[in-house]
This record gives C-alpha cells, structure tokens and sequence, in this order.
C-alpha cells in the first residue's frame, strides 16, 4: 500500500496496521503549535485545573491563539484608557513614571488574567 492509500484511508477513519501506521507517522509530521503567553498560561490552566473543558474544546489550537488575540486588544485599549487617567500620567521623575507604568501593567496583567485566562 502506497503512502497516499494510507492518508486517504485514515482520513477516512478506517482501521490502521502497525506498519501503516508507521509510515503514516513518517509521511505527516505533526504540528507543534506556539502560543503567547496568555494562551500558554490558559492551556496550563485547562490541564490542570478544567480538565473537562480541556477535552470539551473541539479546536483547542484556535481557542488559544484567540484569547492571545483577545489579550493584545485589551491590553491596548485599557492602556490607551489608563494612561489618560491623570493618576498615571508621565511626571518627568523618572521613578514616579517607572511605578505608575509598572502599575498600569500590573492592572492590566489582572484583568486579563481573570476575564480571559483563569475563567471556567
């Protein structure tokens, strides 16, 4: 049996011998997919403390890349709403700027973190 029998057999859902299943292995390769660090922190998460939603998720690669997506955007708006707020605003003194701005990101960074990752 050639390699592309093989493919369209187990594209098919049929039953695979040891040996095609060999070759299927060497013919694809699987897919190593890199996420940010929110979707990395939510997969984590899902394994550890949702395993039920872990295996409900029917494509957990996309549902991870998308709270990365979602992640960025609220990062951008509140910090484009944040630093607006006159409590955050640049003083010239260069350790009063480093707090607030390690202030905001820690607001941020908290937001994100229960509305989008640590969620069941």
């Amino acid at each position: 049996m050639n390699a592309k029998q093989i493919i369209a057999k187990a594209d098919r859902g049929e039953g695979l011998t040891a040996e095609e299943v060999a070759v299927y292995q060497q013919i694809v390769k699987p897919v190593k997919h890199v996420y940010g660090k929110y979707g990395t922190l939510a997969l984590k998460y899902l394994e550890e403390h949702n395993v039920g939603k872990y295996w409900a998720i029917e494509n957990l690669p996309e549902y991870l890349h998308g709270i990365d997506r979602q992640a960025d955007e609220l990062y951008e708006s509140m910090y484009a709403r944040l630093s607006k707020d006159e409590r955050y605003k640049r003083t010239g003194d260069f350790m009063e700027d480093y707090r607030r701005q390690t202030e905001i990101q820690r607001l941020i960074e908290e937001e994100i973190l229960s509305e989008l990752v640590y969620v069941d």
